[in-house]
């Protein structure tokens, strides 16, 4: 099974994070932002990712740590429970309505990270939740697991929506890309032989 606890403790979050990645979309998402649960719950539902997230940041300040810190802790899950990566696709991507919003994503888990995104968000809050902080998340996600990704705004007006079809469409992309190609289960996805 391609699952992984990841304990991360600092002075500023502790959390503790469960994933599953043959799962079935089910959750349970203790952040303290309920804007940031919200999204982490679409993003297990829909890369069928099954995901157990607590974290007790350093809110009163803001959720800058909690967000960035749990986008750490979430690759760290992803890299070690995919191993060695063999058998993977590797590949995936998704184009994704979110109402009036229009989100492509393209993912490749290559070991190597690079991160484009071009999203232009309209409002600087959604709740409490400052919304230059999904940017922070896909970085450092990105980075702990070794990731290209592109995200890019097609269309959109809608804070919400924009953000919604930015987690929707990760979580697509990725459950494409960590699904095992059965003829080719024992090999690992590089002319390298090694990602």
């Amino acid at each position: 099974m391609r699952r992984k606890k990841i304990v991360r403790d600092t002075k500023e979050t502790q959390i503790v994070l469960a994933l599953e990645v043959d799962g079935t979309g089910a959750y349970e998402i203790n952040t303290g932002c309920g804007f940031l649960n919200h999204m982490l719950e679409l993003f297990a539902r829909h890369g069928r990712f099954d995901l157990a997230v607590d974290c007790k940041g350093d809110t009163h300040v803001d959720f800058h740590h909690t967000t960035e810190d749990i986008g750490i802790a979430l690759g760290a899950a992803f890299r070690q429970a995919l191993g060695d990566k063999r058998g993977i696709y590797r590949y995936g991507s998704m184009l994704l309505p979110m109402d009036e919003a229009l989100i492509l994503t393209a993912v490749d888990i290559s070991g190597r990270t690079s991160v484009n995104f071009d999203v232009d968000i309209p409002a600087q809050k959604v709740g409490d939740f400052d919304t230059e902080l999904v940017k922070e998340f896909i970085l450092a996600f990105a980075r702990e697991l070794g990731l290209t990704i592109h995200v890019r705004m097609l269309a959109g007006e809608n804070t919400h929506h924009i953000i919604e079809g930015v987690f929707k469409s990760i979580a697509r992309a990725l459950r494409q890309a960590c699904a095992i190609e059965k003829e080719y289960a024992d090999e690992i996805p590089s002319t390298k032989g090694v990602l």
